[in-house]
């Protein structure tokens, strides 16, 4: 039987023969000859956790030190730009009554109050970001639930896991509460410096409250002031009304923000009428704003009907139409075994084969495989991370398919997870690690 992955030499220079990269992750491409799919035969030199040479290769794998990839496909490291590892991992204790956003808002809400201690945050933390390194991951962003007292515990936490962390996944963080709580000025001002003191992103759940604009402005504002990056939670609904994502795009025009902004969701775009969405998205565009949709976890939750009738729409955002506009998409894990979604594992090649199933990133393949690698870290402002290039880190992840349809028909369970040009111990953490966090 063929090996499941490949083995890599413990030390030295070595080459990854016989492998296909995709045009959307290779910064010199012009040597490579891509099939109609994007991807192209290739081989990767590598000396010193480096990437040394990208160039166009035959079929046959070369002799030496070279390692038969054997037609597999090779992303960069993962990318994962919205994510929720605080609240990882806590269906066992507190799981959705009825899978619905409020019975989600509910369950949260009231284990964050009971149960939410430092320890515990740091353990499902950890617990997350195993399982995101043994799939791929390397850099991450999660949003931390700053409503009162938990912004005292969890930015501390954030802190420490962060540094431990610091040679394997790159981490950033955002803040999360309800922008109505904005209101509350001198709140709202100290939990900026907590997260400027960070080094975090200025973040907010916005929906349709009355003075949304002037709580806009106070959040620019402030990002301007402290030199902040904004994520905004928008529009998780199937309400046509719902169209804080256009006042965004108003606010980040009206005040020239300069830094990076990254939007989630966006659902309800999807409901509104053809010529409010083409003027919102260009609007979007305009602004230079990033979307991220979150096609597992919004799946899950929209349109989940109470009287058990099947849903009738698939809760994602129009990420071609606005791919069409030039504006930088993105796709990612959101939320993992939580009130919000009961699955996931922080595994981004399962993100991407559903989010191709759901929001058909094929035929043709196009630039989608970015959503997953170059894209996130443009709206992350990671300008190292997310392709492959010459004299950048040999931060790969080797996998047995050799055609999109092959890499995304089975779970890659064997495939190779490559860090500074070494092979990782890619085991996963056992759930029963946290079982002791689940008891009542």
């Amino acid at each position: 039987m063929t090996p499941r992955s490949i083995t890599l030499p413990a030390s030295g220079a070595f080459t990854l023969a016989n492998l296909r990269l995709h045009r959307s992750h290779v910064r010199q491409a012009e040597a490579l000859a891509f099939d109609t799919d994007g991807f192209a035969l290739a081989e990767i030199d590598i000396a010193g956790g480096l990437i040394t040479g990208i160039s166009s290769a035959g079929p046959q794998p070369a002799s030496g030190n070279a390692i038969d990839c054997r037609g597999g496909i090779v992303f960069p490291a993962f990318v994962d730009c919205h994510t929720h590892i605080d609240k990882g991992h806590i269906w066992g204790r507190k799981p959705n009554p009825d899978g619905s956003f409020p019975g989600a808002l509910t369950a949260v809400g009231e284990d964050r109050k009971a149960r939410w201690t430092a320890d515990d945050v740091e353990r499902r933390m950890e617990f997350s970001l195993a399982c995101a390194y043994a799939h791929g991951t390397g850099s991450l962003r999660t949003h931390l639930d700053s409503v009162p007292p938990q912004e005292d515990i969890s930015w501390e936490v954030f802190a420490t896991v962060r540094e431990r962390w610091k040679d394997r996944i790159a981490l950033q963080a955002a803040c999360l509460f309800g922008i109505d709580e904005a209101r509350n000025e001198s709140w709202f001002n100290r939990l900026a410096d907590i997260v400027a003191r960070h080094r975090g992103v200025l973040g907010a759940v916005t929906y349709m409250v009355p003075d949304l604009d002037h709580l806009l402005d106070r959040m620019f504002v402030k990002a301007i002031d402290l030199g902040l990056d904004l994520d905004f939670h928008v529009d998780e609904t199937d309400d046509t009304d719902a169209v804080s994502l256009d006042r965004i795009a108003d606010a980040a025009l009206r005040h020239g923000f300069e830094g990076r902004i990254l939007v989630g969701h966006c659902c309800s775009l999807a409901r509104q009428p053809d010529e409010q969405v083409k003027a919102t998205l260009d609007k979007v565009a305009r602004a230079g704003l990033s979307i991220v949709s979150l096609p597992m976890c919004n799946m899950y939750l929209q349109d989940r009907r109470s009287d058990a009738t099947t849903p009738r729409w698939r809760g994602v955002t129009l990420l071609h139409e606005m791919a069409a506009r030039g504006i930088n998409v993105c796709v990612a894990s959101d939320n993992t075994r939580d009130p919000f979604y009961a699955y996931g594992d922080l595994d981004v090649l399962e993100v991407y084969r559903e989010s191709t199933r759901i929001l058909h990133f094929d035929h043709p393949v196009g630039a989608w495989p970015a959503t997953v690698t170059a894209n996130p870290a443009r709206a992350m402002g990671l300008s190292d991370t997310g392709t492959l290039t010459v004299g950048g880190k040999a931060d790969l992840v080797a996998f047995r398919g050799r055609s999109l349809t092959e890499l995304l028909s089975r779970p890659e369970s064997g495939r190779t997870v490559i860090r500074d040009g070494q092979a990782i111990d890619a085991r996963l953490p056992d759930y029963s690690d946290l079982d002791d966090l689940m008891e009542p």
